[in-house]
């Protein structure tokens, strides 16, 4: 097996970075959520944590910014303002802004050799290919516990004779709905709303009053009459708890509290996905389960539990979302858990590759029986001149000044033009409140930081910071630790490449144990683990035990007391094996002549009984598509990089390609 420094290669465009297996993707303009007339008109798209990695003991996965993170009292309004301020936003500008000067400004961004990522596993010659030129070009399918790859193929409804009949969702007007929502969500000063029964007969009023229950989970309901008129009046059994609790009488005993499904959906991460759905549905998110959190620029294929929503409310979905599609129904009696799948199952299609078979060939079984090293992928890192691993080594430091700094100050990059102002802002007056009044989206990191500082003040930084969600907060550290990783394996390849020697660590069950001059012949480099620093980890008997400590120093840290002062941020640590080699790998070349054309059948293409592409046996291109399955919290970019032998950094990627995006 053989070890090879990266070096310079060329890639014929700069598309975005390819995913995580269940982590975050860089931040990236997708298209408003459109919406069919059938849905409600109050039902506006709203607003990505990678689930735990195999092996690893982490607090806590990069997140997405979650709604339901708030302050009380006098935040309850400013909150409101948020969501409206968010939904309604056009991004049209911002959009044509970005693409005119995206080039430049990614001149400033990271590369892998900042973060570490500096060898490879094979000797082949690299070749340039268009990475995700379309988003349709990466799918991921997930792959459960059992083993078994979720595909949606099934959009019927499970025969249930307690189900919410078709009437039921189709009796109240959108008005009607409107009013009722207002109602169910205090948003009115109203404490009932009364619907007149047009043409009434019992089995009408019957239900009016079921769907008022079943859709608006909450609410009771009565009949009166109002002037020799019929009215079903509806109103609150109990408090604003009761919003968040479906209510238990309205379910059948005989029936699983969960309802599970896959979903399908194209360009949007997990939870903004879930945030949708579950505005659409009017019920909290956090009655959704998922056993990991799926990126944003890719179609994938997951399973999702929610609780005591019906499959029939779901199914109703598919005729009012665009991008998303829900099926594979089944009632059960719990809900997913985060972490217990196997993996994921991915299909990647390279475009217009310059590798003759023979690279391609060569590359792949590579691929197949070596692997790819186990970096921490650039996504991990963020995409602007101010890197997370930089607030998470400030954060881990105590330097609660620089953490605020890094944050909010101006940098270099790719960003929205009101993140610009915003900064722009700060810089110059130092008024957090100021500064918030220049962002229209006020849930992104730096809003949460902003509305913190302005209600702790500057002397109570950290209460400050504590406003944004956990999940975000930890991703900082998280990064840190992936930083530390990244450069100590790639030390550590460099010093004894790419087999097990003596002082090495391997895993005996969850216990890292060394490996002995005795047994080095027992174990491969497929074995080696290492350790992400933290105060409950071991770390290798050579030379790169010491590396560790010099890094860990220079950074100011002290590698032998990883605990905080703050809870929340003491890293116990964790081991990652070095080197992975991917399952399920196959891979064929293909010829074609539009550059726009689907090169392969997606799960709704074959709902729909769409034949699959055919192949000329010669084009203008050629492509490689491929498909392989990586355990969780591997990356799908560092499988692929080693295949192309190339920078996979949108910095790299963008100063390579500028000429060919023009």
């Amino acid at each position: 097996m053989e070890m090879t420094e990266m070096t310079g290669v060329s890639l014929k465009r700069g598309s975005l970075a390819v995913e995580d297996n269940d982590s975050v993707a860089p931040a990236e303009e997708a298209k408003r959520q459109k919406v069919s007339e059938c849905c409600l008109t109050t039902g506006r798209a709203g607003l990505e944590n990678a689930s735990p990695p195999s092996g690893e003991n982490v607090l806590g996965p990069p997140g997405a910014v979650s709604a339901g993170e708030g302050t009380e009292n006098s935040d309850a309004r400013l909150e409101e303002e948020e969501e409206e301020e968010e939904d309604g936003l056009s991004e049209e500008g911002d959009e044509e802004e970005e693409a005119e000067s995206f080039a430049d400004m990614m001149k400033h961004g990271l590369t892998e050799l900042d973060v570490g990522i500096t060898k490879f596993v094979s000797s082949h010659q690299g070749f340039s290919g268009i990475l995700k030129e379309r988003y349709s070009d990466f799918v991921v399918h997930e792959i459960g516990k059992d083993g078994r790859v979720s595909h949606l193929d099934d959009l019927s409804v499970p025969v249930d004779e307690e189900a919410p009949s078709e009437d039921m969702l189709t009796v109240l007007t959108a008005e009607e709905k409107q009013s009722l929502e207002e109602l169910q969500l205090f948003k009115n000063k109203e404490t009932s709303v009364a619907i007149e029964v047009i043409e009434d007969t019992k089995e009408k009023r019957t239900v009016i009053h079921q769907a008022i229950k079943s859709l608006f989970p909450g609410l009771e309901t009565k009949t009166e009459d109002r002037e020799g008129k019929k009215y079903i009046v509806a109103y609150h059994t109990a408090g604003r708890k009761a919003l968040a609790n479906p209510r238990k009488h309205s379910w059948p005993k005989s029936r699983g509290s969960y309802c599970h499904f896959v979903l399908y959906k194209e360009n949007k991460d997990t939870m903004d996905a879930i945030n949708v759905l579950s505005k659409y549905l009017r019920v909290k998110p956090n009655i959704f389960s998922y056993m990991g959190t799926k990126d944003k620029r890719a179609i994938t294929v997951q399973e999702i539990a929610v609780l005591k929503i019906t499959a029939q409310r779901l199914a109703h979905l598919n005729k009012c979302l665009m991008n998303f599609k829900l099926g594979n129904f089944s009632y059960q009696k719990n809900p997913l858990k985060l972490g217990e799948l196997q993996g994921n199952q991915f299909t990647v299609v390279l475009r217009n590759i310059t590798g003759t078979d023979a690279q391609v060939q060569q590359a792949m079984n590579s691929l197949k029986e070596i692997g790819f090293i186990n970096y921490y992928g650039m996504q991990r890192f963020g995409t602007t001149a101010v890197p997370t691993y930089q607030v998470g080594r400030a954060i881990l430091q105590n330097s609660w000044a620089e953490v605020m700094d890094l944050i909010l100050k101006p940098r270099s990059g790719a960003e929205k033009g009101y993140l610009v102002k915003c900064r722009e802002e700060w810089a110059r007056t130092r008024d957090p409140a100021a500064a918030l009044r220049k962002l229209p989206v006020r849930r992104c990191v730096e809003g949460q930081l902003l509305r913190g500082l302005s209600k702790y003040g500057m002397k109570n930084m950290v209460s400050a910071f504590g406003i944004i969600p956990r999940n975000n907060r930890l991703m900082y550290i998280h990064s840190y630790q992936s930083y530390v990783w990244n450069n100590m394996v790639s030390k550590r390849i460099e010093e004894y490449g790419l087999k097990p020697v003596p002082g090495d660590l391997v895993l005996k069950g969850a216990t890292a144990t060394y490996i002995e001059e005795e047994d080095v012949d027992n174990y491969s480099i497929h074995d080696v683990v290492m350790p992400l620093p933290g105060f409950d980890v071991i770390y290798p008997k050579h030379k790169i035990s010491e590396a560790y400590r010099e890094m860990l120093t220079a950074d100011n840290l002290d590698i032998d007391n990883m605990r905080h002062k703050i809870r929340d941020y003491s890293l116990s640590g964790a081991y990652r094996k070095v080197v992975i080699r991917p399952q399920n790998v196959s891979w064929e070349v293909v010829a074609y002549d539009d550059p726009k054309i689907p090169l392969f059948n997606t799960d709704v293409d074959n709902l729909e009984g769409k034949p699959p592409p055919v192949f000329a046996s010669e084009g203008k291109y050629r492509a490689l598509k491929m498909d392989f399955a990586l355990p969780p919290s591997t990356y799908a970019t560092m499988a692929i990089r080693e295949v192309l032998k190339m920078d996979t950094s949108i910095k790299n990627q963008t100063q390579l390609n500028t000429a060919w995006l023009r």
